[in-house]
């Protein structure tokens, strides 16, 4: 063998042996660190500027869909909040205004939980037809937990009653 082709083959095998440190030191530092996690009210506080032409204001208002149309009313003393009481984020309410919330670890979540037993798509809480709030497993790898109980159909919620996702649990209220 030349010398060239071996000094290219000993040059080739450093690049590859450094580039498998640079990636093994980047696997390290985002379990060690985490991923950076953007509040939510600076996203929705990043409006787009208004170009040339352009006026800035309030977006004209939007006719009702069938979808918002179709959404039921809430009962008296039906729940009207959703309460994280145990996990890295006890004590966070949100209030149920009728609309999907998403559980899971992925940025576009409703509650997006720091949790390494949450899948990115982990459950969902929705209103049925009938105003009765329901929980949905969303094919999580280690599943939702309703009172102590797997859930493996979606599952009608009365207030109180603890959903566990891993570390974290969640339970309606009035």
């Amino acid at each position: 063998m030349s010398e060239l082709t071996l000094t290219v083959m000993r040059l080739g095998f450093l690049a590859v042996l450094w580039l498998f440190v640079i990636v093994a030191v980047q696997v390290i530092r985002s379990d060690l660190f985490g991923t950076k996690v953007n509040p939510r009210s600076a996203r929705r506080a990043a409006a787009p500027a208004a170009g040339p032409g352009r006026q800035a204001g309030p977006p004209p208002p939007q006719q009702p869909t069938a979808a918002t149309q179709a959404q039921p009313r809430q009962r008296r003393g039906a729940p009207t909040q959703l309460v994280v009481v145990q996990g890295s984020l006890a004590g966070t309410t949100v209030a149920l205004q009728g609309q999907t919330i998403t559980l899971g670890r992925a940025h576009d979540s409703t509650i997006v939980l720091d949790d390494d037993y949450a899948s990115s798509r982990h459950a969902r809480i929705y209103p049925d037809q009938a105003g009765q709030w329901t929980v949905e497993d969303l094919g999580s790898t280690n599943g939702t937990y309703l009172d102590r109980q797997r859930l493996t159909a979606p599952t009608p919620l009365q207030p109180g009653m603890p959903i566990r996702i891993g570390r974290t649990v969640i339970e309606l209220r009035k």
